[in-house]
């Protein structure tokens, strides 16, 4: 949420979704130095999609209060560190009157955008947290896979992985050497982040007709580490593209990129 003061009193109304403690040990770095390092964080659900870390406010280094907010049961704080400052910081007070809310006395939130890095133990995470009721799995195929795009043949290929990632549809990832006519494919300067599955690099469209169609082809050169089997494999949105699996055209997705 861009006004995390709306976020707080969202939050003190109503409290957060569900959460869940965890012994993992959290890190941030800013401007080149740690200003938090705990064992003691929460998973918050803000939402029903993903969840954020809240942190133990005593644990936070370098910070100072910006402004209050519902007669000082939040605040926003500011954290400068050298000549870099924040002030995406949302704090909770000790004492908080909404039962609703109580989970998240004392705890802190520190936008991931705002600073250097997070980290889980000594690994880098990027984006929010990985959800830990969330999985991915990626399985070997040798089912024939065909990629169209407006009756044009893509790709066709008779080994792929299937990658299935809790609430999306299954993703196939197909060898380059499966693309019909390279000159179909154009690079494209997009980046994207996951924290499941790392940087995403894209390609655009170009049809025979000229017709040019953005970012619908995406790869990973350096995923994550659960998603190396999918290193440099190409993969489409099912929800713009024909995807046809066994012979049978499968039933294009409805999710939030259709």
């Amino acid at each position: 949420m861009s006004n995390i003061k709306d976020l707080a009193q969202q939050l003190l109304r109503e409290g957060p979704v569900k959460s869940l403690s965890t012994s993992r040990r959290i890190r941030i770095r800013f401007n080149g130095e740690y200003i938090l390092d705990t064992t003691a964080a929460k998973y918050i659900w803000e939402h029903d999609k993903y969840p954020q870390f809240y942190v133990p406010w005593k644990a936070l280094k370098a910070w100072k209060t910006k402004e209050e907010i519902a007669g000082g049961e939040a605040a926003v704080l500011a954290i400068k560190i050298g000549d870099k400052e924040t002030d995406r910081v949302l704090a909770f007070s000790d004492t908080l009157h909404n039962e609703k809310a109580a989970i998240l006395a004392g705890l802190v939130r520190v936008e991931f955008g705002a600073v250097d890095q997070y980290y889980e133990e000594d690994t880098p995470i990027y984006v929010h947290p990985r959800d830990p009721f969330k999985r991915i799995e990626i399985l070997h195929s040798t089912r024939p896979v065909k990629v169209f795009l407006e009756g044009t043949l893509i790709a066709s290929t008779t080994t792929s992985y299937h990658l299935y990632e809790t609430s999306l549809p299954c993703r196939y990832y197909i060898p380059s050497t499966s693309i019909s006519d390279w000159s179909l494919l154009q690079s494209s300067a997009t980046r994207t982040q996951c924290p499941y599955k790392g940087e995403a690099e894209y390609y655009s469209i170009v049809l025979p007709n000229g017709e040019k169609h953005n970012d619908l082809v995406w790869y990973y050169d350096r995923p994550l580490l659960e998603c190396t089997p999918v290193t440099g494999m190409l993969c489409f949105y099912n929800e713009k593209m024909d995807i046809e699996l066994d012979g049978r055209v499968l039933e294009r997705p409805k999710t939030f990129w259709s």
